[in-house]
């Protein structure tokens, strides 16, 4: 019994101690206290103390003494580190230095901390950057019309390109000091999602020189000469930007770039001087056919030596600003990706001097860290607002519509099977609006290359699966083309989405978790250093810190496990601590997962696609599920958002668990695997998703007039017509909500036949004789139900304008008439 009782006091002391995360020397401590308290006690005898000195008291002196630990311990693994450690190159280094770590740190390290979410201040509009939304970006949407810019024209109007240019649209990010409007990321997102709401086509023309291109590059790198000469006319627009980075031949990899320039001497407007030639094929590049000046990205090769140093002749990836006029550039053609300005462009034996290099000849080869760090940037606010724009669309329009819409005598917004989608659009709705605001204001503090990259491949593909929603909800009205359908330039620009500045495939399987796992964990990118630099010393202490860290994390991860999380901490109390508890929990288990997958597979991972996806999984939902308890924080923890941080949440930890589930059954060591398994679910999986019930309300919201409905919609462009495709059907769904107690009776005393006829004026007629309408609700009703039927209807076409939009483009296509 006492032997029992000696091993349990030791297992609980042993945990302990890993749960609460102590030093070696509080654990050696320990070790004595517990032998001599044994001892003490009677528990051993002098041969047993004899027996547990002989044990534990070299492996205590050797760990304890640095120099006997470093030479006898650490040297072993250190050797064995380096043997394993895989080959890293220059891009994949550049890469992993670039940018900045944020909140994902936090969730990664499996110990977040709660309190600086909470206190961490989102970005506010500015009363500037608030009056540009309001006034020149109302102005600009009014100027819009998607259809005839994507089917009519096939470009933006001649006086929406003249207003963009003269108001500074394309200069948002460039600083005040140089010309442009130095807008924070949370205003230029809040812009381009407006845009985005009218036309998708102008907010794409608009975004990209806000994101990836010369005026950012010159911001961060340029020379004060090439500011000079550049950034005033690219603040005013009288220079039009594009930057030509892909190409036939690379896409995603970047490093596999094949354009080259070639240092030597020419001639330069009658002078002869360095320079260098520069030879290109790009192609997929955003306003390249109207463009006035070329952001470039090539090879820089010295073959001559003619920078100074004989020994290097590859100098790698370098970024360079020319004039689209320059000899030998062609540019000017368009491709077809919808109606926004992208082309390709050609250069043969371009010669242009040193100082076109972005920042100089000192810049020479810096060219990919640059494009790494503003891409991590502008990951963060440019596909993120186009998704948000589409998705608070889909959101606000199927509400409406599927009020409106009746089926077998039913709102088919009531039908449960159109609520577990339109549940979906107003979850993700949710979630979305919250990781826009929340990675936007982080981006403004710094450039988070991890959280941009899963904010772009998420949020992206939330806006698929909520505009394919929307498309099913509608129906035949979401299929059919022409001015009033809102969801069709929405649909055609999903793959434009998922593919451009990083394709989403690979920005799950290689990136967000191959990135993040070594940038975010506390020990492993010091440890790889460490290693490279054959530091020895800097190993030992990076390493036995690391272990602590692992032993802690697999204690707390347990623990949660073991306690439904209760023992985790919520910094708040209320409906939302919980998930705090539940997120801290599978944090937790996130970094003793990785450190145990590093460990096994080292290397062996980043062939690993599908593992590295499903963990980079569990760290997005984490990311996101904090952000989403972020939000609903600032937003005064309003009781109408109360079943939608529900929604959101229960689906997030779903999620969670569905990746791991998926991780450990597939973890090329099956017993290892396992052992995760009971480490993380000791008591099995308990999170389904959101329950029918809930998906119910989410349902029912979406078709309610509310604050929490225009909250979760705001700054997107609604029209304030029935010509407008938005505003006819905004109009038809706030007079339903004005007469609908009346509109029902109606639609029951038709059903009854108690209001008889062939068409609706008979039918309200014959109400108004049998007393189920008076005259004033009757005319009501049918004020209501000429709307709603011009709501419903979708355009039909002449042959003559299907044949020539351009010169037919004035014609009305409304030509769906009603019959008896």
């Amino acid at each position: 019994m006492t032997a029992l009782l000696s091993i349990l006091v030791a297992i609980a002391a042993a945990w302990t101690l890993a749960y609460l995360g102590v030093s070696l020397m509080v654990w050696s401590a320990a070790v004595v206290i517990y032998f001599a308290a044994l001892a003490a006690v009677g528990a051993i005898g002098w041969v047993g103390l004899l027996i547990a000195a002989v044990v534990f008291a070299p492996l205590l002196i050797l760990f304890n003494s640095t120099p006997l630990r470093r030479r006898f311990a650490s040297k072993p693994i250190f050797k064995g580190f380096k043997a394993v450690l895989p080959p890293m190159s220059d891009t994949e280094r550049e890469a992993l230095e670039a940018g900045s770590t944020w909140w994902e740190t936090e969730m990664f390290r499996g110990k977040p901390d709660w309190q600086y979410l909470l206190d961490f201040k989102r970005t506010q509009l500015t009363e500037a950057e608030q009056s540009f939304l309001d006034n020149e970006t109302e102005t600009l949407c009014g100027m819009l019309d998607e259809w005839e810019i994507s089917a009519e024209l096939k470009d933006i109007p001649q006086e929406a390109w003249e207003y963009i240019r003269a108001h500074k649209f394309f200069a948002m990010l460039i600083p005040k000091a140089h010309g442009g409007l130095g807008f924070s990321a949370v205003a230029q997102s809040t812009v381009v999602a407006k845009i985005a709401s009218r036309s998708l086509t102008t907010a794409v023309t608009v975004m990209v020189p806000n994101s990836l291109g010369p005026g950012e590059l010159l911001v961060h790198y340029g020379t004060k000469e090439q500011q000079d000469k550049w950034l005033p006319g690219l603040a005013d627009g009288s220079q039009i930007p594009c930057f030509g980075l892909t190409g036939p031949e690379v896409g995603s990899d970047a490093g596999a770039l094949p354009d080259t320039g070639i240092v030597c001497r020419g001639e330069y407007n009658g002078e002869e001087v360095l320079g260098m030639k520069l030879t290109f094929s790009k192609r997929w590049i955003t306003l390249a056919p109207v463009a006035t000046v070329i952001g470039l990205a090539f090879k820089l090769y010295d073959p001559d030596g003619l920078l100074g140093d004989p020994d290097t002749t590859d100098y790698g990836i370098t970024c360079a600003l020319i004039s689209a006029d320059e000899p030998g550039v062609e540019i000017g053609r368009r491709h077809s990706p919808g109606a926004f300005m992208n082309g390709p462009i050609y250069g043969k034996d371009v010669f242009v001097p040193l100082d076109a290099i972005i920042g100089g000849q000192e810049k020479a080869g810096g060219g990919w860290r640059m494009l790494v760090e503003c891409l991590s940037a502008g990951r963060g606010i440019s596909l993120p607002a186009l998704s948000s724009a589409a998705s608070k669309t889909a959101y606000r329009m199927t509400g409406a519509f599927g009020r409106i819409r009746r089926q077998f005598k039913v709102p088919v917004g009531k039908f449960e099977g159109v609520q577990e989608a339109t549940a979906r659009i107003g979850g993700l709705n949710y979630k979305m609006e919250a990781a826009r605001i929340f990675t936007a204001s982080g981006v403004d503090q710094c450039t988070p290359a991890v959280v941009t990259a899963m904010a772009k491949y998420h949020m992206t593909e939330w806006m698929r699966q909520i505009v394919n929603d929307a498309m099913d909800v509608h129906g035949g009205r979401g299929i059919q083309q022409g001015p009033r359908n809102y969801l069709f330039s929405s649909y055609q620009s999903i793959p434009i989405a998922i593919t451009v500045e990083g394709a989403n495939i690979l920005t799950r399987s290689l990136m967000i978790f191959g990135q993040g796992a070594i940038r975010c964990h506390p020990y492993v990118f010091p440890e790889m250093e460490a290693a490279r630099n054959d530091d020895l010393e800097e190993f030992d202490t990076l390493l036995w810190s690391h272990v602590g860290h692992s032993v802690n994390r697999a204690a707390r991860t347990l623990t949660f496990g073991l306690s439904g999380a209760v023992t985790a901490k919520a910094p708040v109390s209320g409906v939302a601590a919980p998930y705090y508890r539940q997120l801290e929990r599978f944090s937790s288990a996130l970094a003793i997962c990785s450190d145990i997958t590093m460990g096994m597979l080292g290397g062996e991972l980043k062939r690993k696609e599908l593992l590295s996806a499903r963990l980079g999984d569990v760290l997005s939902e984490l990311y996101f599920g904090s952000a989403t308890l972020k939000f609903f924080y600032d937003e005064g923890e309003k009781d109408e958002d109360i079943e939608h941080l529900h929604y959101v949440m229960q689906d997030c930890l779903h999620k969670i668990e569905q990746a791991f589930d998926g991780f450990f059954r597939n973890f090329p060591n099956r017993f290892v695997g396992g052992a995760m398994r009971v480490l993380v679910f000791p008591t099995g999986r308990h999170h389904k998703g959101p329950s029918d019930r809930l998906i119910n309300t989410i349902g029912d919201a979406i078709l309610e007039p509310s604050s929490f409905r225009d909250r979760l919609t705001a700054n997107i462009y609604l029209g304030t017509d029935e010509h407008s495709a938005t505003g006819r059907m905004e109009k038809a769904f706030d007079k339903l909500i004005e007469v609908e107690p009346a509109f029902e009776k109606f639609a029951k005393a038709v059903g009854k036949g108690e209001a008889e006829g062939f068409t609706v004026d008979e039918q309200l007629t014959s109400a108004v004789a049998a007393g189920v309408l008076t005259d004033a609700e009757a005319r009501q009703v049918k004020e209501y139900d000429d709307l709603r039927y011009d709501a419903i209807l979708t355009d039909a076409f002449s042959k003559e304008y299907l044949a020539d939009p351009v010169n037919h483009r004035h014609e009305d296509h409304r030509m769906e008439s009603r019959v008896a």
